[in-house]
């Protein structure tokens, strides 16, 4: 019988916002795969928890992977932990999980805090539809073919960024997005040194000009909302009495075209009633 793969999300900063089933899991695992086992002990020296780690990052060789899945077969539970955060969510584990769950190895979330919900709860800005995107690439060129991309038809943008690499993102937000783009930037959430300042863009350029960044960042991006065409209803009252024409029932074709054009039917209802 094979054991379980555990996928935890521990603190973003603060350690006394680990879950009593994240402690109770990881002292229960027989092995704890880490993003950097220096950074995991902290967090079990916390709690006074005593359990074997083993690293497991981005770049760790395809023969750790192996020996995890293993022990996995062999009927070990593991945890799988990261530096911060939840694990595969722009962090290492995704290609962990995958091969787990293709070989039908048991996977239970631990569900923990997260830096992008955080920053968006407190940002002030939209929250109820938006696209979280991790990371942007590193150079200019295809960061801004990135940005270019993504401003389609989402208004709420998360990113995560590099402190060394935040004003030159910043310029990139303003070449693509235009200046007066509203932009909330989260720094080191949780922490002693919490940081959410919100403004245009190119109010966070000139702050962070003087302010050189530090710790870890999240990037809100507030785009206004995109005007829709105004809809030509004759157009659409012909293709309407197309339908119908083609033998379609009323009701259906008025529905039809209701949703096609994202009207209200009683629009078209009104009109064909007469008739």
């Amino acid at each position: 019988m094979t054991g379980k793969l555990y996928v935890c999300g521990t603190p973003i900063g603060n350690l006394e916002d680990a879950s009593i089933r994240l402690l109770k899991t990881l002292r229960a695992v027989d092995l704890i795969a880490c993003e950097d086992t220096r950074h995991t002990l902290k967090l079990l020296n916390r709690f006074k928890i005593k359990n074997r780690l083993v690293s497991y990052h981005e770049h760790s060789s395809q023969s750790r992977e192996d020996y995890i899945l293993q022990q996995l077969r062999e009927g070990k539970n593991v945890a799988l932990v990261t530096d911060a955060g939840m694990p595969a969510i722009s962090d290492p584990g995704e290609n962990l999980v995958k091969k787990a769950a293709d070989e039908g190895i048991a996977i239970e979330v631990v569900p923990g805090p997260s830096a992008f919900t955080a920053a968006l709860a407190i940002s002030g800005l939209e929250s109820g539809v938006f696209l979280f995107a991790g990371f942007l690439p590193p150079k200019t060129g295809k960061r801004r073919e990135t940005l270019k991309q993504l401003a389609g038809d989402i208004n709420t943008i998360i990113l995560y960024e590099a402190p060394h690499r935040l004003r030159e993102t910043l310029q990139d937000i303003k070449q693509v997005m235009g200046p007066a783009t509203q932009i909330a930037v989260a720094r080191e959430l949780t922490k002693k040194h919490q940081e959410m300042r919100r403004g245009t863009v190119e109010e966070m350029i000139a702050y962070y000009e003087q302010m050189p960044p530090r710790g870890e960042i999240c990037l809100i991006i507030s785009l206004p909302a995109k005007e829709k065409p105004e809809t030509d209803m004759e157009q659409v009252i012909r293709e309407t009495a197309e339908l119908i024409e083609q033998g379609i029932n009323k009701k259906e074709a008025l529905k039809i075209k209701a949703r096609e054009y994202n009207i209200k039917k009683s629009l078209l209802y009104d009109y064909f009633i007469q008739e």
